[in-house]
């Protein structure tokens, strides 16, 4: 007898991590809950608490590289007008 996977979203599968975060019940309990295997909300819980600190770092870090960035633009286009003025004084001397 061939069983089937059952194939779970990410919405289902971040619903049932914050509810196996949370604690107020047994992993045994989620899991008649859900209709889902014990070890299924297990994982899912331990790939949430794993990837939460991550969630947070990456957008400062993207914030800091937009903010950098922008600062970047205006400083090369002076650089670029002091290299034109330059060539246009001649040699300094």
């Amino acid at each position: 007898m061939a069983t089937t996977r059952r194939h779970y979203s990410g919405e289902f599968k971040a619903k049932v991590a914050l509810a196996a975060i949370r604690g107020d019940r047994t992993i045994n309990e989620r899991a008649a809950e859900y209709g889902a295997h014990p070890a299924r909300i297990m994982q899912c819980k331990e790939i949430a608490q794993e990837e939460l600190p991550g969630i947070f770092t990456e957008r400062r870090n993207d914030k800091e590289e937009e903010l950098k960035a922008a600062l970047d633009q205006p400083i090369g286009r002076l650089k670029v007008e002091l290299d034109g003025v330059k060539e246009k004084a001649g040699p300094a001397g």
